[in-house]
């Protein structure tokens, strides 16, 4: 049944929700097949921080995120190629995903130079200048052996014009030709391409059709929530995902709070992102099954029982509120350990049960059902 024999990575649509339209399906890839849609734990610099890759993967974490930007600096592409590549040298057997850097060339706006070649910028740990191409980032990304590279994009502004922005849909639009010119490895690692365009409609179908009519094996949607109202967001998927072919994996970049999820489902969208569960646990911020618990609080201070009644996670099993918080308070690093992996295991088990809710064409119900307890169907909701 394989339609994409070429590629590494293949989608697998199973089931369209007959209650809601979000659709069920399989990604394959060459270190495993699993169910979409799915959450992927961002590991940065290669570890998803405070946990350990097979924690990761026993929890249900069939494919993760590292950073091609921040391992291109250290510790070298080169080091981890020589090392067998990112799964040997993590010890993650499960699908790896890189991004291209191109959401860096963003958030690094005030050290750089965007041109047709490239982009120059300062190394924002040293300083020394870097210059980072199309080319350059399909190089780094296949030493570092991932499963699915990205396109090389620029991630512009949403208060640039629309002038600007057309420029820079077009300039991704060119860097995706010559990323895909550039690859070399089809058989064990595919390359997705990135839609552009920020908050105009127009240049969001220009840069689809695009990127369609290059024939990538999966698309992502880049740009978002980065800073604009979430209605904005989805009325770009709503936009965009028609757009992207159905027998191909759809994904949405950055995302990872629980009402974004839904509403990513909702429109059509396969894979999300997010470093969003594992930052708010180094602050004490958990994820629960009736909203957003700052476990630094006093009012925890004797609350003996788990962070979520609901969770199966091993914190919420083994310990309390109480002895959370402690562990916070006291500047013990096995706090934030115990409030990423009920996080990461918040959004796994979350995107599990939207999975079923699918599969049982239920998915409207189930949507409703988690945002009446969650509170987000408040006027001020404890979301993210």
């Amino acid at each position: 049944m394989r339609e994409l024999k070429e590629n590494a990575v293949w989608y697998e649509h199973i089931k369209t929700c007959k209650q809601s339209g979000a659709r069920l399906g399989r990604l394959h890839t060459p270190h495993g097949t699993f169910e979409t849609p799915v959450f992927m734990p961002v590991g940065t610099q290669a570890t998803i921080k405070t946990m350990s890759p097979e924690e990761v993967k026993d929890m249900g974490a069939n494919i993760i995120l590292a950073n091609t930007y921040h391992l291109w600096l250290r510790p070298g592409e080169k080091i981890v190629e020589n090392a067998g590549g990112l799964h040997k040298f993590m010890n993650y057997d499960g699908s790896i995903l890189t991004d291209s850097g191109g959401f860096q060339v963003f958030s690094l706006s005030k050290l750089r130079l965007i041109e047709e070649e490239g982009v120059t910028f300062k190394n924002h740990l040293s300083g020394k200048k870097l210059f980072l191409s199309p080319e350059k980032a399909i190089q780094i990304q296949t030493s570092l052996g991932s499963d699915i590279m990205m396109a090389f994009d620029e991630c512009p502004d949403f208060n640039h014009d629309y002038k600007y922005i057309r420029q820079s849909v077009e300039r991704t639009s060119r860097w995706a030709e010559r990323c895909l010119k550039a690859q070399k490895n089809k058989k064990d690692q595919s390359l997705f391409g990135i839609v552009q365009g920020a908050g105009f409609s127009e240049l969001r179908r220009q840069s689809a059709k695009d990127l369609v009519s290059m024939d990538f094996p999966g698309y992502a949607i880049g740009g978002l929530s980065v800073g604009e109202p979430k209605d904005i967001m989805y009325r770009v998927l709503e936009e965009t995902t028609p757009i992207l072919p159905n027998n191909k994996a759809r994904y949405l970049m950055g995302v990872g709070s629980p009402d974004a999820l839904f509403e990513g489902v909702l429109r059509g969208i396969d894979m999300f992102d997010c470093v969003l569960p594992t930052r708010i646990a180094r602050n004490g911020t958990c994820m629960t099954s009736e909203g957003r618990l700052v476990i630094k609080n006093a009012k925890y201070s004797e609350d003996f029982s788990p962070l979520d009644k609901d969770c199966g996670c091993y914190t919420c099993k083994n310990y309390t509120r109480a002895y959370v918080r402690h562990l916070f308070k006291a500047d013990e690093t096995f706090g934030a350990r115990l409030a990423t992996t009920h996080n990461i295991y918040f959004l796994l088990n979350l995107m599990k049960n939207i999975r079923q809710a699918i599969l049982e064409d239920r998915f409207l119900d189930y949507k409703n059902e988690f945002f009446e307890k969650y509170g987000l169907n408040k006027k001020n909701p404890k979301n993210f």
